[in-house]
């Protein structure tokens, strides 16, 4: 079985380029995992975790090696990666080397991958809702124009999948942390102050507030608490659930 994957179409058609965010689709993992979960942070056999990274990998035709990955924390804190490896406590990856791709992990958080052509530098972002009030987006951004002279209106950016505002409700202090039209009280919990967010438009809003283009952003159309069979989700699943990968970086040329 090959894993399969989605490659944004705005990524498409530049040399050396690899950029795409994994389904729950083409893995070896069982259960509540099944198939290709890639988070090691998860009760899942890490022996089966490695095998499915191993497959998504060869598919993506990168090697292990060269991946790059972080034990995320819910924060906004950004490594300038030079060499791969696993690291602790970055929910965001910017790099300008070749040969290195940025991963980020989610089950239900945004993922945001960032494309300069330009200076050939990327920026992956785990955005969930507390990197997202911290705008790790925009942190992002400002770290790629001053490590890599970054022009923001020329980069490309893709939201990945995430959970969608009509399956994710949060609690009323979470939700007055944004702006108020992203969100609305729900109406599965009407005795409760509970909302709906949009958390995908509001890190849509935070790449246009840094200067990239509308023209120059995808979005994805999945949800991945709603798509049960293309994703892991952790709100869906009660917490028991895989992960899917987001990556970002470019080969040799």
């Amino acid at each position: 079985m090959i894993p399969e994957y989605i490659v944004p179409d705005c990524f498409r058609g530049y040399q050396g380029l690899i950029a795409l965010q994994s389904t729950r689709k083409g893995g070896v993992s069982n259960g509540e995992y099944s198939s290709l979960n890639l988070g090691g942070n998860t009760g899942d056999r890490p022996d089966l975790v490695d095998e499915n990274t191993r497959r998504l990998c060869s598919a993506a035709g990168i090697k292990l090696e060269q991946l790059v990955r972080s034990d995320q924390v819910h924060g906004t804190e950004i490594l300038f990666a030079e060499k791969p490896g696993r690291y602790h406590g970055y929910d965001s990856l910017i790099t300008d080397k070749n040969n290195l791709f940025l991963c980020i992990f989610t089950a239900d958080c945004y993922p945001v991958l960032i494309y300069d052509p330009r200076h050939n530098a990327s920026g992956a972002i785990h955005a969930g809702w507390k990197g997202t009030a911290g705008q790790i987006v925009v942190k992002t951004l400002a770290a790629m124009t001053h490590r890599f002279q970054s022009i923001p209106a020329e980069c490309l950016a893709y939201i990945g999948t995430g959970i969608s505002a009509s399956a994710y409700e949060v609690e009323r202090e979470v939700a007055k942390e944004f702006p108020p039209d992203t969100s609305k009280r729900s109406p599965f919990s009407p005795d409760e102050e509970k909302y709906l967010l949009d958390l995908g438009m509001v890190n849509y809003r935070q790449l246009l507030a840094s200067g990239v283009p509308a023209s120059n952003i995808e979005r994805s159309p999945f949800c991945s608490s709603g798509d049960k069979d293309l994703f892991f989700s952790y709100r869906r699943d009660q917490g028991i659930t895989g992960r899917m990968v987001s990556l970002i970086g470019v080969g040799a040329r």
